[in-house]
């Protein structure tokens, strides 16, 4: 960054370079980021979203497409991604050692799955299954922890989208609990 780190420091920061969002020297604004951008502006989980917090976002998404009965991870390995779904359905599964998963939830287009990259130790704690094709976007989530540290207002949006996220996957594992005892 131009600007001094010092608070008291009245120097006025540099003009961002073409491209580029103010504040947010990390994220070129491109082809591909506006395109991203208009996609992520109708998704009810960024309903509201600052227009520079949608860069951020748009900066670290790629298009995700799976063929039927293709994870899109699975549990126990590393978390660094989060996905928006976009068609088709995946359901969300846990295991019990040697027997079958069991599905917890089934997800599908407009809906968020992938908590686990921002609450360390950053490991999934269920399967993702495309049950059909799917296409989503996915965000490297990696990128976007050290884009909460740096902007605490984008972190607090998304700790508190992707609390909501973890409420209703311990819900929907709650009802699984309820149904097995039937």
């Amino acid at each position: 960054m131009n600007a001094s780190s010092d608070p008291t420091d009245s120097t006025p920061a540099a003009p961002a370079p073409a491209g580029v969002v103010a504040g947010s020297h990390e994220f070129p604004e491109t082809d591909s980021t506006r395109e991203f951008t208009r996609v992520l502006v109708g998704h009810p989980f960024l309903n509201d979203l600052a227009p520079q917090h949608l860069q951020y976002l748009a900066a670290s998404a790629v298009w995700v497409r799976c063929r039927a009965e293709e994870f899109l991870f699975r549990e126990g390995e590393p978390a660094n991604r989060f996905y928006l779904i976009q068609s088709g359905r995946v359901a969300l599964e846990a295991h019990l050692r040697d027997e079958a998963p069991v599905e917890v939830q089934l997800m599908g287009a407009g809906e968020v799955i992938g908590w686990s990259w921002l609450f360390p130790p950053c490991h999934w704690n269920f399967d993702a299954r495309a049950l059909e094709p799917v296409t989503a976007i996915s965000f490297f989530g990696t990128r976007l922890r050290e884009q909460c540290d740096q902007d605490h207002d984008f972190g607090y949006e998304m700790m508190r989208r992707m609390t909501h996220v973890v409420i209703e996957r311990l819900q929907a594992t709650r009802r699984q609990l309820l149904e097995c005892r039937r």
